[in-house]
């Protein structure tokens, strides 16, 4: 049975799609942009900065569903601009630290919101 995950802790969904879905002992969260929920507006114009952003979203959103950054075992990470890839695998490894998970970038042109950078998780229940 599927399960719904909401956090007040992550932007809400800027379409019609959830923040992740619970199914089995696996957790799928949806793409995360460095909105801020407060404001919801981007978190500074680098991806570097937009990216913290993205994961502190991701862990709110694994935390409404009991699991933290050290159950994710696929991200995949959508990039405006691949020159901006090492500033994003610093702010990224400050996160997953250890045994970090398996992980995909991908260059695209462009992402919702004007945003430089999404990140989508996988997470286990192990």
């Amino acid at each position: 049975m599927n399960k719904v995950i909401r956090s007040e802790g992550a932007p809400a969904a800027v379409g019609p799609y959830s923040q992740a879905i619970s199914s089995g002992d696996l957790v799928f969260c949806s793409g995360q942009l460095g909105l801020d929920p407060a404001t919801g507006r981007l978190a500074g114009g680098s991806a570097k900065e937009q990216v913290k952003r993205c994961l502190l979203n991701l862990e709110a959103v694994l935390s409404a569903a009991g699991l933290s950054m050290s159950d994710v075992v696929k991200t995949t990470i959508f990039l405006v601009d691949m020159e901006e890839f090492k500033d994003v695998n610093e702010a990224y490894a400050a996160f997953f630290d250890e045994d970090p998970p398996a992980r995909s970038t991908v260059g695209v042109s462009t992402l919702p919101l004007g945003a430089r950078v999404e990140v989508e998780a996988i997470a286990s229940r192990r």
